[in-house]
């Protein structure tokens, strides 16, 4: 199973080096793969069929860490690619929030796209973590 991160815009210092930082700590464990458009309304055309297609916007479903790391475990045994869409400053457009498979949040504050990238990256790696049964903050 592949993860593709599917992100409007370039991300940016500092992000840059914290997203890079959680992609190596995933290569042991989940491929992770990051696609960036430019324009939201690029999104859609990026969305392969036969692949699961997860939003992340707030009014999705949030999940704790041991939710993650359930959530990562349903999605191996579908042995399906992961595609998740993660909107710019404006969110995600309608067309694709609604070939959504699901939709997942991060929590009901707002947080800068970019930062969102980084938050996804931590909870794939702690769910990760808890899956082999290594000890992590919980």
């Amino acid at each position: 199973m592949k993860v593709t991160l599917l992100a409007v815009g370039r991300i940016k210092a500092p992000f840059a080096d914290a997203q890079q930082h959680y992609l190596k700590m995933l290569a042991p464990r989940l491929r992770v793969e990051v696609v960036e458009v430019r324009e939201s309304d690029r999104l859609e055309g990026r969305l392969d069929s036969g692949v699961r297609i997860v939003c992340l916007d707030g009014r999705g479903s949030m999940l704790d860490s041991l939710e993650w790391s359930g959530w990562l475990e349903a999605r191996r045994l579908d042995a399906r690619d992961v595609v998740i869409a993660i909107g710019g400053p404006t969110g995600l457009p309608d067309e694709v929030l609604e070939r959504a498979d699901e939709v997942l949040s991060l929590g009901p504050e707002t947080i800068a796209h970019q930062l969102a990238r980084i938050v996804l990256l931590e909870q794939l790696f702690r769910a990760s973590k808890i899956l082999a049964g290594e000890p992590y903050h919980l």
